[in-house]
């Protein structure tokens, strides 16, 4: 553009002069040679101003062909674009417009949602109110049954309370007899003392002493259990030297928790895990805590026990039965739920041999948790291989090995370990699990089932 506009502004300039020059010649007649060069000069600037001037202009045409093809590039380029942003664009609209009708979809799902929680909450109002009803009815029945026995006392008296009853006369009977046996063991003890004492007096006399005076002294002033148990545990400390349970262990003055041997009245020597607390000994027969063991077990292995002591274990239904068969004991349930809650429940029980399936009769002593297992009634023990008359789907239905009674899912400590996620009632129920007489369920992370004498104190 620079070369153009100087083109365009010497060539006037030339053309005047040339024009001039002319005029000037048509006055003298009589040229003189050197005007005639200038001519040529100026012709020869020209001609090399216009071939400047063509390259130029070329060369301008080269660079303008290409601008206009890049301008031409990015037009395509931003048609394609705009292509695409319109494709975009109406797939916006079409997922707009479905997301309109989805929302609509959902505003009328609220609204029927609305609709039934007015009506559940109406339901529960009017469902609320019958059991105010019925409950004042109850006390209303209650009251009148309290004044029928009050006022007829002559009724003949409730089956449950007449086999109460005769289990309590036979549990008299035998504790008479229990206390003759403690008796006799208790001269034949004497005996044992005088005799030792003279054997003492022996000593002193030849002058030789005796090293194991004191542990021999220690074994004859052995302290005493529920009578059967020290009749057991004398007998087996002086034959094998093996206490009959963790009473007699603690006694001897083992005050750690641990595994021991132990060999009631009758019976082959075992292993127990042994757990002081509180100042007294109690006998672990049960352990749930992570869920390792399988506790879907047969009938004999439930009979004859499973597991690891030192982890999650089954003593054994005839190992337990050989402990507390010739005494009274107390059976204790300790339980921990999800929010590391404890809790726990003591009753005083007794246990049914095989024959009778291992029958479990409770009555409630103490505790901080609602009771759930029935008192005063026969529970039996069934599996899923050995079912108990009346029980036959309970242990299919909810795993593992238990006292079952009427219905099944109220309560079962040996069922199958659930972790703690969102699980639905049945599926609980299956697990772990704990139903107080109020309705609540509890759902179990461990369990701790223990026994151990009612005179336990004595020990101390």
């Amino acid at each position: 553009m620079y070369k153009i506009k100087l083109f365009l502004f010497i060539v006037p300039l030339v053309i005047s002069s040339r024009i001039d020059q002319d005029n000037s010649s048509f006055d003298s007649i009589s040229s003189e040679p050197k005007s005639r060069f200038a001519m040529l000069d100026d012709v020869k600037i020209l001609a090399n101003g216009l071939l400047q001037l063509g390259h130029g202009l070329k060369d301008f045409v080269h660079k303008t062909k290409g601008q206009i093809n890049d301008i031409f590039q990015k037009l395509n380029i931003f048609d394609q674009s705009f292509y695409d942003l319109s494709l975009q664009t109406n797939e916006i609209k079409e997922e707009e417009k479905e997301l309109r009708r989805t929302t609509s979809k959902l505003q009328v799902k609220n609204e029927e949602v609305k609709n039934m929680s007015l009506e559940l909450n109406s339901k529960l109002e009017s469902l609320l109110e019958e059991k105010i009803l019925l409950q004042h009815k109850v006390r209303y029945l209650e009251e009148q049954l309290t004044n029928l026995i009050q006022n007829q006392p002559e009724i003949q008296e409730h089956p449950e309370v007449t086999s109460l009853k005769t289990f309590v006369e036979q549990q008299d009977n035998s504790i008479k007899d229990l206390l003759q046996t403690v008796e006799e063991q208790y001269k034949q003890l004497n005996q044992q003392h005088s005799q030792i004492k003279e054997i003492e007096n022996q000593l002193r006399r030849t002058g030789i002493q005796e090293p194991t005076e004191n542990s021999l002294s220690s074994k004859s002033r052995a302290p005493r259990t529920t009578p059967p148990l020290q009749l057991n545990e004398t007998k087996n400390t002086e034959q094998d030297g093996i206490p009959a349970d963790c009473s007699a262990i603690y006694k001897r003055g083992e005050r750690t928790s641990g595994i021991y041997t132990i060999k009631p009245s009758n019976s082959q020597a075992f292993d127990v895990y042994c757990e002081v607390k509180s100042g007294n000994p109690w006998t672990l027969i049960q352990h749930r805590i992570d869920g390792s063991q399988n506790f879907n077990e047969t009938w004999e292995n439930y009979r004859n026990g499973f597991g690891r002591l030192d982890g999650e274990f089954w003593l054994g239904l005839e190992k337990i039965y050989s402990i507390v068969k010739t005494s009274n004991y107390i059976l204790q349930f300790e339980l921990e739920d999800w929010k590391d809650n404890k809790h726990y429940i003591e009753y005083s029980f007794h246990l049914g041999n095989h024959e009778t399936n291992y029958t479990l009769h409770l009555v409630e002593i103490a505790g901080n948790v609602p009771k759930s297992l029935p008192e005063h009634r026969d529970l039996t023990f069934s599996t899923w291989d050995h079912k108990a008359k009346g029980h036959s789907n309970c242990p299919e239905m909810y795993s593992g090995g238990w006292w079952w009674h009427d219905v099944c899912g109220e309560n079962n400590l040996n069922g199958k370990y659930n972790k703690p996620r969102a699980k639905s009632k049945p599926e609980k129920r299956r697990g772990i699990c704990w139903r107080s007489q109020n309705g609540r369920l509890y759902s179990i992370k461990s369990t701790k089932m223990l026994i151990h004498p009612v005179d336990s104190e004595s020990f101390e």
